[in-house]
């Protein structure tokens, strides 16, 4: 039932997914009004004491995303980056596990890696959790625009050849983070045949256009997570160095609001 509540928010407006990173962020999300809560894979793996990129370990993965499905009620979705394996039958197993520990969708990406691989991947968890009665959300990322991984004015068409694969692999939605261009994001939506979901950009800050434009999810990224470590780090470096403090920050929450989140 979650994972289609969670694919009935992609047919009509903009699906807002701010992308926490711990139990506490994810739950901060959701008594915020959020429909939905994401994983950043960035913030959840530095969270751990990983860094980004296919690093983290599933253990600890797991151990995370059973964190966050404890403490909140709407649907979550989980960045499992290209899946930590190049084996499809492996990367089927650990999403099957990710929807077990209570995730309703799951991003998967195809890197700079062959796009096939990416679709043999998307087949074989459509088959796994099908076999095994579980239903999953499966938005898959491509990375033409984010790594440039097409050439000059074959972008577009680039992006859409491998939404093709990926939809008749089984995904249920494209990624295409670093998609900025207007002209481009109408194209791609209108034409991939999938909910299109791009990542906020300095470029992508009108919310309505990008509704306007036939984006159906839009997802903050890592950006809140670098937002929350510089304004950690000015204020502890303030601390550690200066003779004078600005803490207690008149910004903060409150003790008292924090832990009434989880009462």
């Amino acid at each position: 039932m979650t994972a289609a509540r969670f694919r009935a928010l992609h047919t009509h407006g903009l699906l807002r997914l701010a992308n926490a990173w711990d139990a506490g962020t994810a739950r901060l999300i959701e008594h915020l009004g959020a429909p939905a809560v994401a994983t950043t894979s960035a913030g959840l793996a530095w969270a751990q004491g990983y860094p980004d990129g296919d690093a983290l370990d599933v253990d600890a993965l797991l151990h995370a995303v059973t964190g966050i499905a404890r403490v909140i009620d709407v649907p979550l979705t989980v960045d499992v980056e290209g899946g930590y394996s190049d084996d499809p039958a492996q990367v089927a197993d650990t999403v099957l596990r990710v929807v077990r520990a209570g995730a309703a969708g799951i991003n998967l990406e195809d890197g700079a890696g062959d796009p096939a691989l990416l679709a043999a991947k998307i087949r074989a968890i459509r088959q796994t959790c099908t076999a095994q009665g579980v239903d999953v959300f499966i938005n898959a990322r491509t990375d033409v625009y984010l790594r440039g991984l097409a050439t000059e004015g074959m972008h577009v068409d680039e992006t859409l050849r491998r939404a093709v694969a990926y939809r008749e692999a089984g995904a249920d939605g494209l990624f295409v983070p670093g998609l900025v261009d207007v002209d481009a994001i109408r194209t791609i939506a209108a034409r991939c045949s999938l909910p299109l979901n791009v990542m906020l950009r300095p470029q992508l800050q009108d919310l309505a256009a990008l509704e306007t434009l036939g984006v159906r999810r839009v997802s903050t990224g890592s950006a809140l997570v670098e937002s929350m470590y510089g304004r950690l780090a000015a204020q502890v470096g303030t601390f550690l160095r200066e003779d004078r403090t600005a803490l207690p920050d008149p910004q903060a929450m409150g003790y008292g609001a924090i832990n009434g989140l989880f009462g």
